[in-house]
């Protein structure tokens, strides 16, 4: 009771028509932390992979040693999985085997999930290759990919894949443009190839600006999405700041579409837009302003969370959203990479 009411005061304070900016700062990370704090105690019953999303946000926003647990724990669960993919792709047929099952299992329970499983289905072995691809690269975050055995042999299928075309087919972009602009960052960073410009290219040939305005919300939705993920797949998911001179295109779309945001946009989506100005090191700029302010009026007072666009309340189901809102209202300024896990190596190999 008295953290409800103290974030209730806290919710009536951001309420007031005239604040000092450092006082509305000071209750902006408030509601972060009482956020927070409400994920922290339900933590245990999320899922491993909520837990891991969580985790590794929090690491990379406080750098406290006390989210290494977690991030240690989905450090050995990537291992396992990336030494049975490595295996094999020893044995013929193994990767069309596997994207098979992939999209025969994927998720139909929303149009969005229906259209992305459709989409897959057509792209051959690109259904396990993207999955493949974050691993690989989440190994590459926490250090333990370099002496990963056979590492080599995962990198090497990578660039034998045809991701030039699946990146850049308007199709694609239509449905897919946040892990189209994630994926292309990922090769980069892996060193298997450089399609961050023809990319771009593609996904502005695709979004003109005089084609923004009569997007239905999906695909509005899903054009923002695409635009924060240059930004936060650049960042490297939070690890480092980005050149905002090289995403200024991005910067500058966002701000156009200031009013459309806010009228429009999700709370995730309102975050992640945020997030792009704070990762360019613009926390000065309006509509970071006008976000933070958005997120602290959308905290349901009773749950402590903020829910989602038609009132579902379930931790699990806004842990993405919610994390995202810590991260905009206690934005540090600095920032954590990693957690480096490679001293697990060691471990593993000791057992």
């Amino acid at each position: 009771m008295k953290k409800l009411f103290s974030l209730m005061m806290v919710l009536a304070l951001a309420g007031c028509a005239a604040m000092e900016p450092h006082v509305e700062r000071d209750v902006q990370r408030n509601v972060g932390l009482a956020i927070q704090e409400v994920y922290e105690r339900a933590l245990p019953t999320l899922s491993e992979d909520k837990q891991r999303h969580f985790a590794q946000r929090l690491y990379r926003l406080t750098g406290e040693q006390r989210w290494r647990p977690l991030n240690h724990a989905y450090g050995e669960r990537l291992l396992t999985r990336l030494e049975e993919d490595i295996v094999g792709l020893a044995k013929p047929g193994y990767a069309a085997a596997r994207s098979r099952a992939i999209v025969a299992n994927y998720s139909q329970r929303t149009a969005k999930q229906r259209a992305r499983r459709a989409m897959l289905g057509e792209w051959g072995e690109i259904a396990f290759a993207r999955g493949l691809l974050f691993r690989l690269i989440q190994a590459e975050y926490y250090g333990l990919l370099p002496t990963i055995e056979n590492h080599e042999r995962a990198l090497g299928y990578q660039a034998e894949v045809d991701w030039a075309a699946f990146l850049t087919d308007p199709a694609v972009i239509g449905i897919y443009a946040a892990q189209v602009a994630n994926q292309a960052y990922f090769l980069h960073q892996l060193g298997v190839m450089d399609l961050r410009r023809e990319v771009e290219a593609a996904f502005r040939r695709h979004y003109p600006p005089d084609r923004v305005a009569e997007l239905a919300d999906a695909e509005y939705h899903n054009w923002l999405y695409g635009l924060t993920h240059f930004i936060i797949a650049d960042s490297r998911y939070y690890q480092r700041k980005v050149d905002p001179e090289v995403h200024a295109w991005v910067l500058e779309a966002l701000e156009r579409e200031t009013t459309g945001i806010m009228a429009r946009a999700t709370a995730d989506i309102q975050a992640e837009v945020a997030l792009a100005f704070l990762l360019a090191d613009r926390e000065d700029h309006p509509l970071v302003g006008r976000v933070r302010e958005a997120l602290v009026a959308g905290v349901d007072p009773t749950s402590g969370i903020i829910p989602s666009a038609t009132g579902e309340k379930g931790l699990a189901g806004g842990e993405h959203r919610n994390v995202l809102a810590i991260m905009v209202l206690r934005w540090p300024g600095r920032l954590h990479p990693g957690p480096d896990l490679s001293d697990m190596l060691g471990e593993r190999s000791a057992e």
